[in-house]
């Protein structure tokens, strides 16, 4: 057994002071009650909350404060993520992982920003993987990253055993996200910490799920602290001989047959992307993506008039199971 305890924070958040102080204060309280935790993580954006004119450079004072945190309990810390202001004017969304020693041994910035509601925060393009002495090693996706499996594919593919996962949602489509985290567990055979805030931070509902896509823990609409203590031989057991003895995914997909030419943007396999039209914030009463009386717009034509010709083939036989 390799046992490691992660304590997740889900903490009311506000937008308009900074919410460090409260988030230390936390941090005591939990190794208070919890002196048995190792490694804490907060929600995405916890410390300054979701208003981008608080982006600061990095390194700084906040940042600071933490690592002396870290160093003072001993513990492994991601204090969520915030707003990083870089040399030529960009700001990306970005979380840092503090190891026990005080020491930042990692940095990510959120690979997918949430667009157009993010339309002016820079993507990163670095992934997060870094390793704990002895226990295994960690990965981190920022909130909307989750929802592009590539992301989760690339970090446990270089041996990532457990995704923190950081977010902000504060909106309907939670329920989605908790189903795709629950996902990426299963897909990817590894243990899922997603942890959200609250008030202008989300609607909380953070979720633990085990690599057989077993929910150890989910929070509800309060503010919460979970630790839990995990066990990677789990993880290494499941990849080895499949979930439940049944699938063995990660090395299906290793030793697969077929080459996915949509990941060339060259092959032309992802045209019918360009159909969609712009990447843009809904308007009052828009119809776009509605069926319309063309037929062309019916089987996916775009109404576009530069998007490229599509190749569209109807199948109108039965298949095999009917």
């Amino acid at each position: 057994m390799t046992p490691f305890a992660i304590a997740g924070v889900q903490m009311h958040v506000a937008a308009l002071h900074s919410n460090v102080e409260g988030m230390r204060h936390r941090i005591e309280v939990l190794m208070a009650r919890f002196p048995w935790t190792q490694m804490v993580l907060f929600s995405e954006l916890a410390p300054y909350g979701p208003l981008d004119r608080f982006a600061l450079p990095f390194p700084n004072d906040a940042l600071q404060q933490f690592q002396d945190d870290a160093r003072r309990y001993g513990i492994w810390l991601i204090p969520g993520s915030m707003f990083e202001r870089t040399e030529d004017g960009r700001i990306f969304n970005t979380s840092v992982v503090i190891n026990p020693d005080g020491d930042i041994v990692a940095k990510y910035s959120k690979m997918f920003p949430f667009r157009p509601y993010e339309a002016g925060i820079s993507a990163g393009t670095n992934f997060c993987v870094f390793d704990v002495p002895e226990v295994g090693r960690f990965g981190l996706s920022i909130c909307y990253d989750i929802w592009f499996p590539e992301t989760t594919r690339q970090l446990t593919s270089q041996g990532v055993e457990v995704l923190l996962h950081p977010v902000l949602t504060g909106t309907t489509d939670r329920d989605a996200e908790l189903a795709i985290a629950r996902a990426t567990a299963a897909q990817f055979q590894c243990y899922v910490f997603d942890v959200n805030g609250l008030a202008a931070g989300g609607v909380g509902r953070s979720l633990v799920v085990d690599p057989s896509a077993t929910v150890l823990h989910q929070s509800a609409g309060q503010e919460d602290m979970f630790p839990i203590e995990v066990d990677l031989e789990q993880v290494r057991r499941q990849r080895e001989t499949g979930l439940k003895g049944l699938g063995q995914v990660l090395k299906s997909f290793r030793d697969r047959e077929a080459d996915f030419t949509v990941y060339n943007r060259a092959s032309g396999a992802d045209a019918y992307l360009n159909t969609l039209g712009p990447l843009e914030m809904p308007r009052q009463g828009a119809t776009r993506g509605l069926r319309t009386s063309d037929p062309r717009t019916a089987l996916g034509y775009s109404e576009h008039p530069d998007a490229p010709p599509q190749n569209i083939s109807v199948f109108h036989g039965k298949t095999g199971s009917e």
